[in-house]
């Protein structure tokens, strides 16, 4: 077996390799972001090792498309290339001979690959602070394919990388080719434009742009107390969040501003801590201290001033008992009595209750929304929030 045989037959390998790996991580992209009933894939092991979490971040998409799509691209060009020396003796593909140098495309390609790998690898580590172990495994393959495919008596990568610039050149030359060329670049430019502008293929990156403005608690959200909008509504508003859900921080920013804008409602906040220490409905551990900080805000409202707690813990996150209570501090409550109040066999009890009556409602999941009998568990964008709750007050009306 001569050296090009067994170096297309490695990049085979290799690629195919990477391509199972591809169509692992759509599923796995596909079950994050569109199936609200998907249980954790098999490489989502802890908050660091996760690959849920990855596919759920505004880097797992470029230009509105899943990376994965992008690998799927990518291995696919690779076989092609492979084989380029056979279907270019196929009508329907004759338009490979165009490519007279495929382990040359290879080895740009998986360079160029590796390149953009270690971008992304330094985003996951240092941005997101998760890792995609197979999304590390591509990085891997897509060096040892640019490895195996380069050309080490000719310059290496720099020669791979003229002879592709040049043969694509020279099939420019070529006006059917020119002509076909254009038209892919026209199409892709259209397809890249509309995935974009919709993020049909990435709508967590759609929600992630819709709730940017209520990412930050602002400074202007000073209400404190038990009542949250109007104390006489038309409409009450029930609210069901975890302290250590990190959407439930989006979401409390939202209700402020429905609150604010819409003045006859009254905002009501159930708790519901998704950690086993005191929801016997979780089969493992969860959100660990948000137990602990649902005990401390039944206290809190015990002082009449629930609302403001939940707007400090959510703002400042605190993962100890001391850390609550130096908020509690700030926010001048009696110290004391909060901490037994918090520890107490009452507070226990209803919140043993609180949580009881939000699964008999069929709430399991946080944050949730209740009106009368419509729930919705998760959040709307803004604007769909406040139609529904504007909706809902017109059918009271009639």
């Amino acid at each position: 077996m001569d050296n090009m045989v067994k170096k297309k037959l490695w990049v085979g390998i290799l690629a195919f390799i990477g391509f199972l790996t591809t169509v692992k991580l759509a599923f796995i992209y596909y079950d994050a972001n569109f199936n609200p009933y998907a249980l954790s894939s098999f490489c989502s092991i802890n908050e660091f090792i996760d690959c849920d979490g990855v596919a759920q971040t505004r880097e797992s998409q470029f230009f509105g498309i899943p990376l994965a799509l992008w690998g799927l691209i990518l291995y696919s060009f690779i076989f092609l290339m492979l084989g380029a020396d056979k279907l270019k003796n196929i009508k329907l593909f004759k338009f490979m001979e165009v490519f007279k140098n495929p382990l040359d495309y290879i080895a740009s390609l998986g360079f160029v690959s590796f390149i953009i790998s270690v971008t992304l690898l330094c985003v996951s580590l240092f941005e997101i602070k998760k890792l995609c172990i197979l999304c590390a495994l591509t990085y891997i393959l897509n060096l040892l394919i640019a490895l195996i495919a380069t050309d080490y008596k000719n310059g290496w990568f720099s020669k791979s990388i003229k002879q592709s610039v040049t043969d694509f050149v020279d099939a420019l030359k070529i006006k059917p080719y020119l002509i076909a060329f254009c038209c892919v670049v026209i199409a892709g430019i259209g397809i890249l434009t509309y995935t974009t502008k919709t993020m049909v293929l990435a709508p967590h990156v759609k929600r992630i742009n819709e709730f940017a403005q209520f990412n930050k608690m602002p400074s202007k959200l000073k209400v404190k107390g038990n009542i949250l909008g109007n104390s006489d509504p038309i409409l009450v508003v029930d609210t069901y969040t975890d302290y250590e859900c990190p959407i439930c921080a989006v979401y409390h920013v939202m209700i402020h501003k429905l609150a604010d804008e819409l003045r006859f409602i009254k905002v009501e906040h159930h708790n519901l801590p998704l950690d086993t220490a005191c929801n016997k409905y979780l089969t493992r551990p969860f959100h660990e201290n948000s137990c602990l900080l649902a005990r401390y805000s039944i206290a809190a409202k015990k002082q009449n001033n629930e609302w403001g707690y939940a707007t400090e813990v959510f703002a400042k996150k605190p993962k100890t008992e001391d850390e609550i209570l130096t908020i509690a501090k700030k926010l001048k409550f009696d110290i004391e009595q909060l901490k037994e109040d918090a520890n107490s066999d009452e507070t226990s009890k209803e919140l043993s209750q609180e949580i009881e009556d939000a699964y008999k409602l069929g709430i399991n999941g946080t944050p949730a929304t209740r009106i009368g009998k419509d729930l919705e568990i998760g959040v709307k964008p803004y604007g769909e929030f406040k139609t529904w709750v504007v909706k809902e007050q017109d059918e009271q009306r009639k």
